[in-house]
């Protein structure tokens, strides 16, 4: 009873704080607007529009301006794929083989998505490259650009054509509408989806709207063949990996065909909101915001919300501990959930690269779709809840046993895969398959035909002769 009245009295205390907080900035803004001296991100295009918003949004709200620059400190990433190179197999045939890093604070947005082999090169003139979508959520650019050109005229775009138009990296106006405290979803695909969930942004509490503007970005999504490859969110039977996977089925669509066993692939994207949005946390009110975000008070005492977001448990004082008593223990059960989860994550990965390549032995034996198919689909739902799970960022204290129960059903399911192509295999008396090295990111590279040198020449040569001379210094934070 006591714990249970110490977390009321918590989340009371947050809320208050919040909306003090949110109260005074409005004031603030709305004074600023009335004067005049806020216009809308729609009309600034140019670098010069850009540095005189900033210089003006620095004056105006030093402390969370001064955080929001902090996230440049966030400047180490881990090579995912020489951390886990079983990952090159599975994502063969998609750019995700060729580069995968972990992600740096949002200062660094554009210029990440500028430099990865990912994004590639610009294409021949007049050729389809790229689309523009992939700026979608790294600048206020984006839904500039879509309100101008609309929303398929974007991305309908190259995404090289559109590197000089990019001039601002992840701002205020991503969450806020300029010249108020009002949180915004400043992108149409999501609007559309929390309309989807029943969760519309404007009938949303200032809990749940922080979320969504998280969300707008943290989540999962594809672009759209049949128009012009704009982003969408696939939520029309739900947001959780069964209901996502229903509307892709019921679509018959993928992304890639795998070059290796034939199957029609799926890719998951950073799915935070979705797995958060089933957490204990989320039942109990604390949001993004509350955990990433959480409220600092600066040399004079004044009350800010800290927009250097970062790890949760680094703001443990402020974020944690009216929850969580015990650091050490909290830290103890991340820990737990994290190795519990990562040991099920390898497991997956093993059996999945051996199922690829018992598929392409099969195939190459001479098999046909009619007694294929079980076994190309069971491991198309195997990886997609792998990684659904593992595109994940954080998934070990978001929601953990979500986590863990998508990782024991894709195992499941990957043995259910290799049990039938086992028997095929039989069928045409096939006793060995040639299993790849994967030891290393370069013997995977080496195993699905990458080759990492060509690709990173490519890629230096189009930086130093367009980005480095045409795009807006953003495009270059870090690099």
């Amino acid at each position: 009873m006591a714990i249970k009245q110490q977390n009321t009295q918590a989340k009371q205390a947050r809320a208050l704080l919040a909306k003090t907080a949110l109260l005074a900035t409005t004031a603030l803004m709305a004074a600023t607007s009335s004067a005049g001296e806020v216009k809308s991100f729609k009309d600034i295009k140019t670098r010069d529009d850009v540095a005189a918003f900033s210089k003006k949004m620095q004056q105006q709200y030093p402390n969370q301006f001064k955080t929001w620059q902090a996230t440049d400190e966030q400047s180490e990433h881990q090579d995912m794929l020489a951390n886990y190179p079983a990952a090159i197999i599975l994502w063969a045939g998609s750019s995700f083989a060729k580069e995968y890093y972990s992600p740096r604070g949002h200062q660094f947005a554009v210029a990440d998505v500028s430099h990865t082999l990912r994004t590639g090169t610009a294409p021949a003139k007049g050729s389809k490259g790229l689309s523009a979508s992939c700026w979608t959520c790294k600048t206020p650019d984006a839904p500039r650009l879509m309100a101008e050109m609309g929303v398929e005229g974007f991305s309908g775009s190259n995404f090289t054509d559109l590197g000089t138009e990019i001039n601002s990296v992840v701002y205020c106006t991503d969450c806020h509408e300029p010249g108020s405290a009002k949180l915004t979803l400043p992108r149409p695909h999501a609007k559309a989806a929390m309309t989807k969930v029943q969760l519309p942004f404007n009938r949303q509490d200032i809990n749940m709207q922080g979320a969504q503007t998280c969300g707008q970005c943290h989540v999962t999504y594809y672009f759209q063949p049949e128009a012009s490859n704009k982003v969408n969110i696939p939520w029309i039977f739900g947001n959780d990996a069964d209901a996502i996977e229903k509307y892709y089925d019921t679509r018959r669509f993928y992304e890639w065909i795998h070059p290796i066993s034939q199957t029609p692939m799926l890719k998951a994207r950073h799915p935070e909101f979705e797995h958060w949005s089933r957490s204990e946390h989320a039942k109990k009110g604390v949001s993004c915001v509350t955990c990433h975000m959480s409220e600092s008070v600066d040399a004079n005492g004044n009350e800010f919300t800290n927009h250097k977001v970062g790890k949760a448990f680094d703001n443990y004082d402020t974020a944690c501990k009216a929850c969580h008593s015990n650091k050490q223990e909290l830290a103890g059960t991340l820990a737990n959930h994290k190795h519990e989860i990562e040991a099920k994550a390898r497991k997956v990965e093993d059996l999945l690269v051996k199922a690829h390549y018992e598929a392409k032995a099969a195939w190459d034996a001479g098999a046909t779709w009619p007694i294929m198919n079980d076994a190309i689909m069971a491991i198309r739902h195997s990886q997609w809840r792998w990684d659904f799970a593992m595109a994940s960022h954080g998934l070990y204290a978001h929601n953990p046993e979500e986590g863990k129960q998508l990782l024991d059903t894709a195992l499941e399911q990957v043995k259910y895969a290799r049990d039938a192509l086992a028997q095929i295999l039989s069928m045409y008396d096939i006793k060995d398959v040639a299993y790849p090295d994967i030891s290393t990111k370069q013997s995977a590279h080496k195993a699905v035909g990458i080759e990492l040198d060509k690709l990173t020449e490519k890629k230096q040569a189009f930086i130093k002769q367009e980005i480095d001379k045409h795009w807006s210094d953003v495009a270059n934070t870090g690099y």
